[in-house]
């Protein structure tokens, strides 16, 4: 079919018909020619001065269109008006913006960055630096509190991260922290630090950097990062009186705060539980030296859960546990209103008398 044909089967005219067939999409209007200012044009030249001048002042002393228009009429002998001098303005700071574009995020990649925030540690308001963690694909989040945003601190934060995710990235994006970038070299190309350059031949993923200054690199964990302070800080996040006692534990174990952590184990031992071993094994250990009620807590929750579930593969676990009880129970002075060792031992031998796959370990 010719284009004559389809413009006089279609009703329409042979240039729309030309038209359609040299683009995919509608190109809407198009300007043949450069827009003329008569009274403007031999002025541009002097308004994209100022405008580049300003640059190197603060965003507060630079000119507004009305002032560049007073400097002109007064300065140059401008004849024209202020709405030309406004648009031509206005259409000159468009372009100089930075542009965005919607960000697509393939799988296995992360982001990296430390928030602050105060908390209650131990009844004291203090500052905690947070690192987060995040992977944009599925919107997985990580975060771990710590002291200070030291180099321990983010090591660390990062075996605990890969350990949650279980796997480790392909990539991670980070600002410019002096824990991972010792120097920023003339070319752009970033100078590790010792510590970090280990990090990442341990673990072989790769690092990315944004530019200095540009939070928006980086926006998802940007985003994480206030969406934790907003909604797990706001009120100020009390570690005593988290709902979830299990983590509350690990994070006064990990800070560390093992008296407020023996504290906690002993007002909320309901709540430990026993199959959480990750988290109250270690607990156990730490609190031994100084807290021997609260470490034989932690240990009683765990050989309980694993008579009352009858696995049999950590018998031998509870077994030294239970041992590990006895050799606390010399330590402890008063058991106050606790359950004593031998009256704890007794109960078990009613309640799981015939595991004996579990006493022959015990004997």
């Amino acid at each position: 079919m010719s284009r004559r044909e389809a413009a006089r089967i279609f009703g329409i005219n042979r240039r729309t018909v030309e038209k359609m067939l040299r683009f995919s999409i509608p190109p809407g209007y198009r300007r043949d020619k450069a827009i003329r200012r008569p009274k403007l044009d031999a002025f541009t030249g002097i308004i994209d001065e100022i405008l580049e001048a300003d640059k190197l002042v603060p965003k507060k002393q630079r000119h507004t269109s009305k002032r560049i228009f007073e400097r002109l009429r007064d300065e140059h002998r401008f004849a024209g008006g202020i709405t030309i001098v406004k648009d031509y303005v206005f259409a000159t700071k468009q372009r100089q913006r930075e542009m965005f574009v919607p960000l697509s995020h393939p799988p296995g990649h992360a982001q990296a960055d430390f928030g602050e925030a105060l908390a209650i540690i131990g009844g004291v308001e203090r500052k905690i630096h947070f690192l987060v963690m995040h992977l944009p694909h599925s919107d997985a989040c990580f975060l771990k509190a710590y002291p200070a945003e030291t180099t321990e601190a983010f090591c660390d934060a990062h075996v605990a991260a890969f350990v949650f995710f279980g796997g480790i990235p392909l990539s991670i994006l980070y600002d410019n922290t002096r824990i991972a970038v010792a120097r920023i070299l003339g070319d752009g190309q970033r100078k590790r630090t010792r510590v970090f350059s280990e990090l990442v031949s341990h673990y072989l993923f790769e690092d990315r950097f944004g530019r200095p200054g540009k939070g928006n690199d980086k926006g998802k964990v940007e985003g994480t990062v206030g969406y934790t302070r907003r909604n797990f800080m706001v009120p100020m996040a009390h570690a005593l009186a988290y709902p979830n006692a299990l983590q509350a534990l690990h994070f006064l174990i990990q800070w560390p705060a093992p008296d407020h952590a023996a504290q906690l184990v002993e007002n909320r031992t309901d709540e430990l539980d026993g199959n959480c071993y990750e988290v109250l094994a270690p607990a156990a250990e730490i609190l031994a030296e100084k807290h021997p009620l609260a470490a034989t807590l932690a240990l009683r929750a765990m050989i309980e859960f694993t008579l009352g579930a009858a696995r049999s593969k950590r018998y031998r676990h509870a077994a030294r546990h239970l041992l590990e009880c006895d050799n606390l129970a010399r330590q402890a002075n008063d058991f106050g209103a606790i359950e004593a060792h031998d009256a704890f031992v007794a109960r078990l031998k009613t309640k799981h008398g015939r595991k004996q796959s579990f006493w022959q370990l015990v004997h």
